[in-house]
């Protein structure tokens, strides 16, 4: 089978060729978080080879439950078939460390596992959702993948972020215009311990701004200080007193002493930006 949409010719090229990748790969797992690029792929890997594709989600403390549950709701609309399994990054002391490399130690854990499912469900392939615009920047998970063999379609298709999301549009998946996610984890400040509890904060203060009717957001974890970061099409709304007095009394309610307002907006990978190049340098060739 081919995932048949309605879309330019350069954009029909890109989709063709991922048809091709996908078949290529023989029986597969996919790396699935529910976010946009993994959901996509999850199901165009469901349109192709229907009966050799298994998605497969990782429970774990920096999976927020929100995500969890709206992406194992995706799979049961579009009949893709899932397993959920969960894996033990939190038992690593170099992952909980939370330096610069934290991402890294998270997807050796989420490779070494899935490694394991493959063998034992003899699948051939692994795949996930790294694509064109993910080579610019820092993103040390992307190191796990290559030494673990884990193939990467959209990227080897040449879609960019933006092609993904016209794709799930044209195809109808409601992803198609679903913000941006991460893991909670790269919400806390590097050097600051990854632990349950402050990966609950984080994710009851972002549950909050999401009740608030917030769609683009993070909060960033600087141990007694909160800083909220929200696109920048919403932040006159987050600016006006009313919001502050409300932002003031949730958040401290959750737990933080300070609670600030980013003013440069939402971006990500902003904690990366306080990273000199050279520990990342050091860091990376140490692995």
């Amino acid at each position: 089978m081919s995932v048949a949409i309605e879309v330019n010719n350069e954009l029909q090229a890109k989709l063709n060729k991922l048809n091709h990748e996908l078949r290529s790969l023989g029986s597969l797992l996919v790396a699935y978080s529910g976010g946009v690029d993994s959901a996509f792929l999850a199901w165009a890997a469901h349109q192709v080879i229907p009966e050799r594709m298994l998605a497969v989600i990782s429970d774990s403390p920096s999976l927020a439950r929100a995500q969890l549950l709206d992406a194992i709701a995706f799979c049961k609309e579009y009949g893709i078939p899932l397993r959920r399994i969960s894996t033990g990054e939190m038992q690593r002391p170099e992952y909980v460390r939370n330096d610069c490399m934290r991402c890294f130690h998270c997807k050796e854990e989420l490779f070494i596992a899935l490694d394991s499912f493959r063998k034992e469900g003899r699948f051939e392939s692994i795949a996930y959702g790294v694509n064109t615009d993910d080579q610019g920047d820092y993103r040390p998970g992307q190191q796990a993948a290559i030494a673990h063999g884990v193939k990467a379609p959209l990227l080897e298709a040449g879609l960019s972020k933006q092609d993904i999301r016209d794709l799930a549009h044209a195809a109808g998946l409601r992803v198609w215009n679903k913000p941006a996610s991460a893991c909670l984890a790269s919400r806390i400040e590097y050097g600051r311990e990854v632990s349950v509890e402050v990966l609950r904060q984080i994710e009851t203060a972002e549950d909050a701004l999401r009740d608030l009717g917030f769609q683009q957001f993070r909060v960033r974890h600087h141990g007694e200080i909160a800083r909220i970061e929200i696109a920048r099409a919403e932040l006159p709304r987050a600016m006006s007193l009313e919001m502050a007095e409300k932002l003031v009394s949730i958040f401290k309610s959750i737990g933080f002493t300070y609670v600030t307002l980013d003013l440069e907006g939402f971006r990500s990978g902003s904690m990366n930006a306080i990273l000199p190049v050279a520990s990342l340098v050091d860091a990376a060739g140490k692995q």
